[in-house]
């Protein structure tokens, strides 16, 4: 009954929509534009491929045409590895002109004609149109012998071919192996953010919102997915069929997709009636289950909690053998990698179904949040990707509350801080024009500083009126496009409409103190506030100096490798200005106290006498707190005298804060690690792994310099301070998720370090395992540190390696990976990258994770990074510039050097490729951040080694 209501409303809103709403909703979104603009001056043209001159100059599309309609029919050949294709795209024509340009992109057209209403009135045959190619903006031109007028429609009919793409962009082939060894074929798509013109000629900007009919020609032997529901399917002759399906809601291109492929499924149905289906290749088709009841659950949940219907009949959740990001949420047809969708109980850890769980929450926020309401341009796709991050904390927490994500969530907020305080960061909103930079916009600023942001804003207006706050927006711009200032006008809307004796300012309902009533009242933009987090890059630094009862406070831009004596400094701090909703406790009150800090100076006077204050309650601010004067004393003292005094997320925070400021020269090293001395009595296991975290890094770092005296000091450090928690960890995969994760860190730690019992255990599962012919289940949390000490014999490694090619898991098959990038035998981390690059038994689509890893290893990582520099323009044939994977190898490869010869050759290679015309933003972030660490051990590991001689 819910479906036949959902396909009753729909078709209404479609019928609607292209009679009447047409020229008031769509039209209303795109800019008028001058009639005709080639007509001034066609010396400001580019030149076509064929010679002639191309009558559009811009890379962004001219809005004197519009699609309304797309009728696309599509055939592709998984023997051949090609498809043809046809479409009828039905424009509207906002102001006349003799051409329409349209994005294509390795296609070969081979017939355009255009019909106007009076010809599909009367049957007319199309008018043959010119076609001009301009591949520099991935663009073509249709020629049009006659005027089009201001106001009609007309339908343009395109027949075109092109081959099935290599890599993961556009209309791509992926195969995947049967357990009979057989290699299959399938055909899938990926079109964000600007790849649905290599799969078809359109319009291809997130404005250009349209309807989608799809035909699909296959083989009786596959199966065909596409975004919405199949209406029927018709046998052809030689065996053919062809499925057609139902009309798509209105859309953006990036969010169309097919799928022709032999996979089976398991499906279930919503509370709502909506069905949704998991599908992978068939041998993999036990791992689907979990996928199921998680996309349920999180269906229910995002329907409820936004208030408005999932719009689709069906959603399909797909498991791609080949795929180069997490997952795509094709609006009804998601595609994710095997290794974001897949779960086996038998390999996969507790970790692995928390990122499951995760990635499906991610995509199916999508739905709402970039799928009904879409950002105008990619300059704000952290409105889709920043949300959809956000909205994992708040369903997850709520679907899964076993899973514990919350301390997940704070550590990608601080995971990102580590890019948003280098210089080289970007604001939230940033300009992108080419395809290039707008793949670089899908980075942990986009993703994760836009989380963090929202979170902020959650706590500061409280939760039920954000809440109510996105629904508005949600509400007021389905099927429509949307910008930064959209969302926080919705924001403060429904504040001055449910709360006008507030002055327009919708605050948290937790208890107040008179400072509190007293920022309330000053009238608090929200729009004015958040400009000052997307418009600008960097994250803010808020001194405290507490004299007495007095507060003063300081903000300035934090810099992560910038000392304040550095004579850059001050530049580098100027018309940065933040407005910080800041937060804090003390110790004679349990109140969360509040202010808005919107200078750069500002005082606050406690009520009463306090022995110490701490800031950023629960982490919730995207800021980092110093403590002068005696702060930070005071404040590790209370660790240590009764740690539980503060929350266990402020004891993660101020763990966090601390090392941050050592890097940015505010505060001594060992100061920071005497804060880490109270952790032998620490309760949370979050803030015990934190403070491991950072010990473990300056191991490495050490490690990695061969710096032995204090490689060998730390590694001392580690096994005498952690040895009795190390002791008490089990061989099993029981207790609370964090136990679970406490253990894999602990162990892993233990046995890297070589700590006798870790190692002799992991070596008798190993051989246990092996004995078994791989049949022994090993307990997953532990499953990656017996293989990495398996792979330290030749015998084990290459048994590894069989097993590797055997393995259905995506997450055996990750754990393997990483066993294998830890030997110390060069030739055999030489093997992995050649399998890497032939991409038969290493898929392509792990290559980058695999040079990641491999340059962790202090073997591997000279190997890694000469492989980088020598296979370039191999590395580019794979993968496109800008793209996650370059951005991966070239970080991973480089970012851990801590020394000037290494910043020279590396300098020097990316001189060479900048000369080549590739350049990228990465190279400057990598640049930063090897100078960064460089500065760190010239300033640090003289204490570092002062403090380990005294700690041991």
């Amino acid at each position: 009954m819910a479906n036949s209501r959902r396909k009753l409303i729909f078709n209404i809103y479609i019928g609607f929509y292209c009679s009447a709403v047409i020229q008031i909703c769509v039209c209303s979104q795109f800019t008028s534009s001058s009639t005709d603009p080639f007509n001034k001056d066609h010396g400001a043209f580019p030149v076509a491929i064929n010679g002639e001159i191309f009558p559009w100059h811009e890379l962004r599309l001219p809005t004197m045409v519009i699609p309304l309609h797309y009728d696309l029919f599509v055939h592709p050949n998984l023997t051949s590895l090609d498809f043809v294709a046809s479409e009828k795209i039905e424009v509207l024509v906002r102001d006349a002109t003799r051409f329409i340009i349209l994005h294509s992109k390795d296609l070969e057209i081979m017939n355009v004609t255009l019909q106007s209403e009076e010809d599909l009135r009367y049957r007319k045959p199309g008018k043959k149109l010119t076609v001009l190619s301009y591949p520099a903006h991935e663009q073509i031109a249709l020629l049009i012998p006659e005027k089009l007028m201001a106001d009609l429609r007309y339908s343009v009919a395109i027949d075109f071919q092109a081959k099935l793409a290599d890599g993961f962009e556009g209309f791509y082939k992926s195969t995947y192996r049967t357990l009979g060894g057989e290699t299959r074929t399938i055909a899938v798509t990926d079109f964000e953010p600007t790849q649905a013109r290599m799969a078809f000629p359109c319009f291809d900007e997130p404005l250009f919102k349209a309807n989608f009919s799809i035909k699909i020609r296959r083989e009786s032997r596959h199966i065909a997915l596409s975004n919405m529901p199949k209406v029927k399917t018709i046998e052809l002759e030689g065996g053919l069929l062809e499925d057609h399906f139902e009309t798509t809601v209105k859309m953006s291109t990036y969010l169309v997709a097919y799928i022709v492929c032999d996979f089976n499924s398991v499906s279930g149905t919503a509370s709502s009636g909506v069905k949704v289906s998991i599908h992978a290749a068939p041998d993999k088709w036990s791992q689907t289950h979990y996928a199921l009841e998680a996309s349920l659950k999180l269906l229910d949940f995002y329907e409820n909690y936004f208030d408005i219907q999932y719009p689709l009949a069906k959603l399909d959740l797909v498991a791609i053998p080949d795929f180069e990001s997490g997952a795509m949420e094709n609006w009804g047809l998601v595609t994710y990698r095997e290794t974001s969708l897949l779960f086996d109980p038998k390999t996969s850890s507790t970790s692995d179904k928390l990122w499951v769980t995760k990635v499906i929450a991610h995509e199916l926020a999508h739905q709402w949040f970039g799928n009904l309401v879409t950002m105008e341009w990619w300059n704000d796709i952290w409105l889709n990707e920043g949300f959809a991050t956000y909205m994992e904390l708040i369903s997850v927490n709520i679907t899964y509350p076993e899973l514990q994500f919350d301390d997940d969530f704070l550590d990608m907020c601080f995971e990102v801080i580590k890019r948003d305080s280098l210089n080289s960061s970007h604001p939230l909103s940033n300009q992108a024009e080419t395809s290039t930079h707008i793949k670089e916009m899908f980075d942990a600023v986009s993703y994760k500083k836009g989380a963090c942001i929202l979170n902020m804003l959650k706590d500061f207006l409280s939760e039920e009126k954000f809440k109510k706050g996105i629904i508005h927006y949600l509400k007021k711009f389905s099927y429509r496009n949307a910008k930064n200032d959209d969302l926080w006008s919705s924001l403060s809307n429904d504040c001055l409409e449910s709360d006008s004796t507030s002055g327009g300012f919708c605050y948290s309902d937790s208890k107040t103190t008179s400072n509190t009533l007293t920022f309330l009242r000053e009238n608090v933009e929200v729009k004015h506030m958040m400009a000052t987090w997307t418009l600008q890059k960097g994250i803010p630094l808020v001194v405290v100096n507490r004299e007495g009862r007095s507060i003063r406070l300081q903000q300035e831009r934090f810099l992560n490798g910038v000392f304040k004596e550095d004579p850059e400094w001050g530049t580098l701090q100027e018309r940065y200005l933040w407005h910080i909703p800041v937060t804090y406790s003390t110790s004679s009150s349990n109140a969360i106290h509040r202010h808005i800090l919107k200078s750069k100076t500002d005082t606050l006077d406690l009520p009463e006498k306090t022995s110490w204050v701490k800031f950023n309650v629960d982490s919730n601010g995207y800021y980092i707190v110093h403590y002068e004067g005696r702060g930070w004393d005071q404040l590790i003292t209370l660790l240590n005298q009764n740690h539980t005094f503060l929350r266990p997320k402020d004891r993660i925070n101020l763990i966090h804060d601390a090392f941050q400021l050592v890097s940015a020269g505010r505060l001594t090293l060992d100061k920071a690690l005497d804060l880490t001395r109270y952790l032998q009595h620490e309760t949370s296991i979050p803030a015990l792994l934190k403070g491991l975290e950072y010990l473990e890094l300056f191991y490495h770092i050490t490690e990695r310099r061969n710096v032995s005296d204090v490689t060998e000091n730390l590694k001392h450090y580690l096994l005498q301070y952690f040895k009795p928690v190390m002791d008490m960890q089990s061989w099993c995969d029981e207790g609370s998720v964090w136990d679970r994760r406490l253990r894999s860190a602990l162990l892993k730690l233990a046995c890297y370090l070589n700590h006798a019992p870790c190692v002799q255990k992991a070596t008798e599962l190993f051989s246990q395992w092996m004995e078994s012919s791989g049949k022994l289940n090993i307990p997953t949390d532990v499953l990656k540190i017996v293989y990495s000490m398996g792979a330290q014999t030749t015998a084990g490694w290459n048994y590894l390696l069989e097993q590797y090619e055997l393995s259905l898991s995506g997450a055996e098959k990750n754990k393997i990976l990483y066993a294998l990038s830890t030997s110390k035998h060069q030739e055999k981390l030489t093997k992995l990258i050649e399998l890497g690059m032939e991409g038969k038994v290493i898929k392509t689509q792990d290559l980058a994770a695999l040079l990641h890893a491999i340059a962790r290893n202090p073997k591997g990582q000279q190997l890694a990074w000469n492989f980088v520099k020598e296979n370039w323009i191999h590395l580019l044939k794979k993968f496109e510039l800008g793209s996650f994977p370059i951005r991966m190898i070239i970080s991973g490869t480089t970012s851990h050097f801590s020394s000037k010869d290494e910043l020279q050759e590396v300098k020097l290679f990316f001189e060479s490729l900048k000369a080549q015309g590739s350049h990228v933003e990465i190279f400057q972030i990598v640049l930063e951040t090897i100078s960064k660490n460089i500065k760190w051990l010239e300033k640090n590991l003289p204490t570092l080694r002062n403090w380990l001689l005294i700690s041991i």
